[in-house]
C-alpha cells in the first residue's frame, strides 16, 4: 500500500555543506548573500530536519568570506558582515554590519524596528490589533526566531526539537531590498501555492441554520438577480449541534442534520449543477464522538469497541488518528460533494507534544491530502505562523462590524506580504456586534472586490446577513456590480496568482516595496499595489453627509496615472485626497498599464478561461501585460521550485502545472497594441475569443485612424471593428479571433491621456451637495472664473466654505497639471 499524499512532503532542509560555517556549539548557515542562519546547541547537536518555517535549506551556495581569527570568527557577503566570539551569542560577542550605502550594524538581542507581518486572528478585533514581526525593516535588519517551531521527519511525519540550550535564528539582512528579503523567505519557506481559479470568484457564507430548501431558495436569488457566486459555503449547522450533553457539545461534528438537509448527496450536487464549489465548516476539537455516524467504523479502526462509546479524542500528534480523521471521516464527505475545507480554529494552539500546534498540523496534513486525486488543493483555515503561506487561504476571523475595523483590514492584508501570506480572505462586511450600516457595507465590499477572496459572511444573528438586496437600493446596486466585477477581474486575477506562486509576487503589495526610499509610501499603509498594474486607496471612513463624498488621503508615485472607472487622470509624485460618490472606488492604473477583464456575460458562477476579454490599456506609456491561463490541473505543493519544461508550460517538483501564455505588448511611440497568440494550445483555451479593447481616458478622435489586422501566419488580414464613446474612454470592439492569431491594433502615433475638463465634474459636486444656493453660485463662478488655476484653488481656499467641498474641487481643478 502506497504512502497516503499527506505524507509526500517534498523537503531539502540539509543545506550544502560548503555553506556552512561551524565549531563545536554553534554553527551558521550562509542561506543567501542576505540571510543567515545562526545556531546555538549546547550539546552541538545542529537542527537538519525540516521545520515548519524552513523547509528547504539546501539553496545554491552564495559568495563569501571567511576569517577565522582563533578566538574570532569573520563571515563577509555582498551584503553582510558578520563578527562572531564563538560563545553563546551575546550582545557582546555577535554583530552583523549591513554593507553598502545605508550601511548599519545590528547585535545580538538588539530590538529591531520591523515593518510588520500579520497574526493568527482578528477574532473579537474591534478596529486595529498588534501583528508579529515580517522579514522586512526600514533599517536593513529582520530576525526570525524557528528555535521553538515544529519540525517534520523524513517521513513526512512531525516531530519535536531536542531539548536543552538551543537557538535557532535567521537574519535577514537586505537594507531595503524588500523584494529580495521576501523572495530569500519564499527560498526557505517555500512559496505561495497555485489557487484553483473558482476561488477568485465570489463567496456565500453565513453562519444560518439554513434547510436545504432555502439554501437553494438563496442561490436561486443569487442567479435571478445575475450576481454570480463561485464558492457555497455552509457553516457548523451542515451537521448536528443540538446533542445529547453526555456527548460534550456541538461545536465539533461530522454528521449531516437530516431534518435541515434530507438529501446532502443531493444537495451538494444540485449546488455542483449550478457551478457552485462547496466548502462546509468543521471545528476539530472533540474528535469523534459516539453520536456521529462515522464513530463506529473510526472506534474499530482505532481499536475501540463502538459499544462503550467511548470518544475518539481528537490528537493531532497521533498518526493512526489522523489517518481514521481522514481516510474514513473526510474522504466519505469528499466523495459525497465537499469540495474543499474550512477549518474553523477550535483546537487551542497546543497538544501534548511541546512545540506542536494542531492549527499546524492541521492545516498542512489538510492541504496536502487534498492533492491526493490530483486536484489542485484548497484549504480556508488561519494563519499559524512563518510558512504557512504554503497552505493558501486565511480565514482572519470574527471582526466587529464597524468602521474601525474595515479602516485596519486594508493594512494588515498588505502587511501579511511582509510575511509572504498573500491569500488573507476576511468577513466581508464584518462578522458580528457592531451595527447596520449600508454605506460601511458597500465600502467593505468594495474592499473585498480588491482583495485576496472575496467572502461574504456574516453572525448567526438573523438580524445580520450580507446578501445585497437586504440593503438600501443604493447599496443593493452598488454591492450588486462590485460582485459582477469581481467575477471579471478573474483573468487578471488568475495572472497574479500564477506570478505569485512562480515569482514570489504576492498579489497585495505595500507601496514602499516600490518605493523604499520615500517617506511617503510608509505614511499610506491601507494603500496597495493590486497585481502588476493596480494601485487601489480603499476609502474607510463615512462620507460627508455635504458633500455625500468618501474621502482617502493617498500618494501617488512619480509618473501619470488614470482611475479606471473615472477616467480622471492624475499627475504622480504627490500627495493627495480622492473623493468618491458611494458608487465610485479610487483603482488607479499608471501610464501603460494592461488589464485583461472577461469580456462575456454568461450563466454566473462558473469561472472557465474566458470566451471573450476586454483589456484596460492605459495610454502614454509602452506596457506589456501575459496573460496566463491552464486548465486547472496540475498542483504547486512543494517548495516551489518551478522549472521550465519544453512546451513552455511550468513544472513544480512532481506535479506538473502547464500554463498557457498570451502576451499583450503596446508600443507608444507607434500607437500599435498587438494580442497573442496564446501558447501552448490547450483543450481548456478557447479556439477562437472575442477581444475589445478599453482605452481609459483617451478619445479616438478620428477612429478612421484606428487600424486593426490579423495575423495569422505570413498574411495579415484586415480585422472589422467599431468604436463607441464611453464614460471613462473609449470601447474598440475587434471581434472574434482565433487565439492561435496574432491581433494588431493600430492607433494613432504616440496617442496621449485627454485633457479633461474638471469643471464638468465640479458641477456635479455642486449640484449634489447639500449647502446654501448662493454660496453654490458664487463657489460656480470661482471655478469656471477665466484665471489661473492656482489663482482659482487659492480663491476657493479663501472663501469659508466647508473644507471637505474645497478639497473635493481642488481635487479635480489640480488632478492633471497639463489642464493649465
Amino acid at each position: 500500500m502506497s504512502r497516503p499524499a499527506r505524507y509526500d512532503f517534498k523537503t531539502r532542509p540539509v543545506a550544502h555543506p560548503d555553506a556552512i560555517v561551524a565549531g563545536d556549539k554553534w554553527r551558521f548557515t550562509i542561506l543567501t548573500d542576505g540571510l543567515l542562519r545562526f545556531e546555538w546547541a549546547d550539546d552541538g547537536q545542529f537542527e537538519d530536519r525540516a521545520s515548519t518555517f524552513a523547509v528547504n535549506r539546501q539553496l545554491a551556495v552564495p559568495e563569501f568570506y571567511v576569517w577565522d581569527r582563533g578566538h574570532s570568527v569573520e563571515i563577509v557577503t555582498h551584503r553582510l558582515h558578520a563578527i562572531y566570539d564563538k560563545k553563546r551569542f551575546s550582545s557582546e560577542g555577535f554583530a552583523v554590519s549591513l554593507k553598502g550605502p545605508d550601511a548599519k550594524r545590528w547585535t545580538y538581542g538588539q530590538q529591531l524596528s520591523n515593518l510588520g507581518g500579520t497574526r493568527r486572528t482578528l477574532d473579537t478585533v474591534d478596529g486595529r490589533a498588534d501583528i508579529g514581526p515580517g522579514v522586512l525593516s526600514r533599517d536593513g535588519f529582520a530576525m526570525l526566531d524557528d528555535s521553538k517551531s515544529m519540525l517534520f521527519d523524513k517521513e513526512g511525519w512531525i516531530a519535536t526539537r531536542r531539548e536543552g540550550d538551543r537557538i535557532d535564528g535567521y537574519l535577514f539582512v537586505y537594507g531595503r531590498d524588500y523584494r529580495a528579503a521576501v523572495r530569500a523567505f519564499y527560498a526557505v519557506s517555500g512559496s505561495q501555492s497555485l489557487l484553483p481559479r473558482f476561488a477568485l470568484g465570489n463567496w456565500w457564507s453565513r453562519y444560518h441554520r439554513y434547510t436545504q430548501q432555502e439554501y437553494m431558495t438563496l442561490m436561486d436569488r443569487f442567479d435571478a438577480e445575475q450576481v454570480p457566486l463561485s464558492v457555497a459555503t455552509i457553516d457548523m449547522d451542515w451537521h448536528l449541534v443540538s446533542i445529547d450533553p453526555k456527548y460534550g457539545t456541538g461545536w465539533t461534528g461530522y454528521t449531516w442534520n437530516l431534518d435541515l438537509f434530507p438529501d446532502p448527496i443531493k444537495f451538494m450536487k444540485d449546488l455542483h449543477d449550478r457551478k457552485h464549489k462547496v466548502t462546509l465548516n468543521v471545528h476539530p476539537a472533540d474528535g469523534i464522538r459516539a453520536h456521529e455516524k462515522q464513530y463506529p467504523e473510526v472506534a474499530r479502526y482505532m481499536g475501540i469497541d463502538p459499544k462503550t462509546e467511548q470518544p475518539v479524542n481528537f490528537d493531532c500528534t497521533d498518526r493512526k488518528f489522523m489517518d481514521a480523521y481522514f481516510d474514513i471521516v473526510h474522504h466519505q464527505h469528499e466523495a459525497d460533494g465537499v469540495d474543499f475545507w474550512w477549518i474553523d480554529w477550535q483546537q487551542g494552539d497546543r497538544s501534548r507534544l511541546p512545540g506542536v500546534d494542531p492549527l499546524w498540523v492541521l492545516n498542512h496534513f489538510h492541504f496536502l491530502d487534498k492533492g491526493r486525486d490530483q486536484r489542485r488543493p484548497l484549504i480556508l483555515s488561519r494563519f499559524a505562523g512563518p510558512g504557512s503561506q504554503r497552505y493558501q487561504i486565511g480565514f482572519s476571523g470574527d471582526t466587529h462590524m464597524t468602521w474601525k475595523s474595515l479602516h485596519f483590514q486594508p493594512e494588515f492584508t498588505a502587511t501579511a506580504s511582509n510575511i509572504g501570506y498573500g491569500w488573507w480572505s476576511h468577513d466581508i462586511g464584518g462578522h458580528y456586534a457592531g451595527y447596520k450600516d449600508d454605506e460601511l457595507t458597500t465600502r467593505w465590499v468594495q474592499f473585498g472586490c480588491f482583495s485576496p477572496i472575496l467572502r461574504l459572511h456574516s453572525s448567526s444573528n438573523i438580524f445580520n446577513t450580507k446578501e445585497p438586496w437586504a440593503f438600501n437600493k443604493e447599496a443593493c446596486e452598488i454591492m450588486e456590480d462590485t460582485l459582477r466585477f469581481r467575477q471579471r477581474l478573474i483573468p487578471y486575477l488568475y495572472t497574479m496568482n500564477a506570478r505569485s506562486a512562480s515569482d514570489d509576487e504576492p498579489l497585495i503589495q505595500p507601496m514602499y516595496w516600490d518605493h523604499p526610499d520615500r517617506d511617503e509610501a510608509y505614511a499610506v499603509p491601507n494603500q496597495y499595489r493590486f497585481g502588476s498594474e493596480l494601485i487601489v486607496a480603499p476609502i474607510t471612513q463615512p462620507r460627508d453627509p455635504a458633500t455625500h463624498l468618501g474621502a482617502v488621503n493617498a500618494w501617488l508615485p512619480p509618473g501619470r496615472y488614470a482611475d479606471i472607472f473615472t477616467g480622471v487622470v492624475y499627475d504622480g509624485d504627490r500627495n493627495l485626497t480622492f473623493h468618491r460618490t458611494l458608487d465610485r472606488y479610487p483603482v488607479l492604473a499608471g501610464e501603460g498599464a494592461i488589464i485583461p477583464l472577461d469580456g462575456a456575460w454568461r450563466p454566473p458562477n462558473d469561472v472557465p478561461n474566458p470566451s471573450s476579454i476586454e483589456l484596460l490599456l492605459v495610454v502614454g506609456a509602452d506596457g506589456a501585460f501575459n496573460l496566463i491561463e491552464d486548465n486547472g490541473s496540475g498542483t504547486h505543493v512543494d517548495d516551489g521550485d518551478f522549472r521550465m519544461i519544453e512546451d513552455g508550460g511550468i513544472e513544480s517538483g512532481g506535479d506538473n502545472v502547464r500554463f498557457s501564455y498570451t502576451p499583450i505588448t503596446y508600443t507608444q511611440s507607434t500607437g500599435v497594441l498587438k494580442i497573442g497568440p496564446t501558447s501552448p494550445s490547450d483543450p481548456s483555451i478557447p479556439r477562437h475569443r472575442t477581444w475589445s479593447v478599453r482605452l481609459i481616458s483617451h478619445t479616438a478622435s478620428n477612429p478612421s485612424h484606428i487600424r486593426c489586422i490579423t495575423t495569422p501566419s505570413k498574411k495579415a488580414k484586415p480585422l472589422p471593428y467599431t468604436t463607441q464613446a464611453v464614460t471613462n474612454g473609449t470601447l474598440v470592439s475587434l471581434g472574434s479571433v482565433p487565439s492561435d492569431q496574432t491581433i494588431i491594433l493600430e492607433l494613432n502615433g504616440n496617442p496621449q491621456l485627454d485633457v479633461l475638463d474638471p469643471t464638468k465634474m465640479i458641477w456635479t459636486i455642486l449640484h449634489q451637495a447639500n449647502m446654501l444656493y448662493d454660496p453654490k453660485l458664487a463657489i460656480w463662478d470661482m471655478v469656471t472664473a477665466p484665471q489661473a488655476v492656482g489663482t482659482r484653488v487659492s480663491r476657493l481656499q479663501n472663501m469659508g466654505i466647508q473644507k471637505e467641498l474645497v478639497d473635493a474641487m481642488v481635487e479635480l481643478l489640480l488632478a492633471d497639471s497639463r489642464y493649465e
